[in-house]
């Protein structure tokens, strides 16, 4: 299955170069959402929630105050993948 074949070193940069605010951090890309609070914090992740149902891949999201950490690997494939870039495209449509 293609969305779940590790991308190439190269190939991953070509999809950062679309997602500028997304870095990598080791075989996951990540990125840090500002809030203005809490609430709204909390309100990102359950909406990050809803579309990792959706597309089936769930990212590990750390909460902090007014902030929260995304990350997406694909694990069965032990690398990073099309559908992590797509979930991230999507999670960017939330802000």
């Amino acid at each position: 299955m293609a969305e779940r074949t590790p991308l190439t070193p190269e190939e991953v940069q070509e999809h950062l170069s679309k997602l500028p605010d997304w870095s990598t951090d080791g075989d996951a890309i990540t990125r840090t959402f500002r809030f203005k609070s809490y609430k709204d914090g909390i309100a990102f992740v359950n909406g990050v929630a809803n579309a990792a149902e959706a597309a089936d891949h769930h990212p590990d999201m750390a909460l902090g105050y007014r902030r929260v950490v995304v990350t997406l690997t694909t694990h069965d494939a032990k690398g990073i993948t099309q559908k992590d870039f797509a979930l991230a495209a999507e999670i960017d449509g939330l802000v």
